[in-house]
């Protein structure tokens, strides 16, 4: 079975960016934010507010993206390879 590797990046940066855009607005409602203040060397212009949560959106999304599209793909190298040999 093959992966289709754009829609299985769409599927993973939704994913990833909502999941930033949620933590980063919890942050800001209850008040922890060690963790998520680790996201702002990787991501430029993040930052705990409201713009950083969209912002944050945004990176999570286009790195999802990328991360779910590459492991889609070598998913369907690797497989195509298993495949191939007899057994």
């Amino acid at each position: 079975m093959q992966l289709r590797a754009r829609a299985f990046g769409l599927a993973t940066g939704i994913v990833v960016g909502l999941g930033i855009f949620f933590m980063t607005l919890i942050s800001l409602w209850f008040g922890s934010g060690e963790t998520i203040d680790a996201l702002v060397v990787p991501f430029p212009g993040y930052g705990r507010s409201y713009l950083g949560a969209l912002v944050g959106l945004l990176w999570g999304f286009i790195d999802g993206f990328i991360a779910g599209a590459l492991l889609a793909w070598l998913y369907n190298r690797l497989s195509s390879k298993q495949a191939a040999v007899p057994g």
